[in-house]
């Protein structure tokens, strides 16, 4: 074979193995941000289900709790709130305040044995905090993918086909500041 036939086969096998190896990088991209995609709809699932569980806990809880209106609206807000996030962000702040309202109707609830020995309530408590766990599960597979995703879109050379194809980094689903404080404790 003469000199440049060698060259020219040497350069073809470069430009083939570099075209194929853009094409499943661009694959395994494709690929793992729709796993983020996937389960960031998971999220959205579980948060709906949260949502749709909460008018329900607020109906039986209303029905023993009257002048404890402002706790009740509180929760309504919050749901909506929820449902009509749209983006990550929105999600995660709408859910935190939801958080809150819950967290005070419980405090409600402590002043009401009898709610407390209710079987409706009982269940729905149940159905709430298995919901809650549902809620951390798919947070944390989220946060996982869009781990996968960001460090593939970052790490050389898969940044280089990241890049060219505009491919960027997604957020994590994080708890707010106020979230992360260890609360106190004070029985006196």
């Amino acid at each position: 074979m003469k000199k440049g036939t060698i060259v020219l086969v040497v350069i073809l096998a470069i430009i083939i193995f570099g075209g194929l190896y853009a094409v499943s990088t661009n694959n395994k991209f494709v690929g793992l941000r729709e796993t983020v995609d996937k389960e960031s709809a998971n999220i959205d699932v579980v948060l709906e289900r949260r949502a749709d569980l909460i008018p329900n806990l607020v109906n039986t809880v209303k029905g023993y709790v009257k002048h404890e209106e402002s706790v009740i609206n509180s929760i309504t807000e919050a749901r909506e709130n929820l449902i009509s996030a749209k983006s990550l962000n929105e999600k995660a702040e709408a859910n935190s305040k939801l958080d809150s309202a819950i967290n005070a109707l419980m405090v409600v609830v402590e002043n009401y044995p009898d709610l407390k020995a209710n079987e409706n309530f009982i269940q729905l408590q149940d159905e709430l905090a298995g919901t809650e766990n549902r809620i951390a599960i798919a947070r944390k597979n989220y946060n996982d993918a869009a781990t996968e995703y960001n460090k593939a879109i970052q790490m050389f050379p898969g940044s280089i086909i990241a890049n060219l194809k505009k491919y960027e980094k997604v957020k994590y689903f994080e708890a707010e500041e106020s979230k992360k404080e260890v609360p106190t404790v004070d029985f006196d």
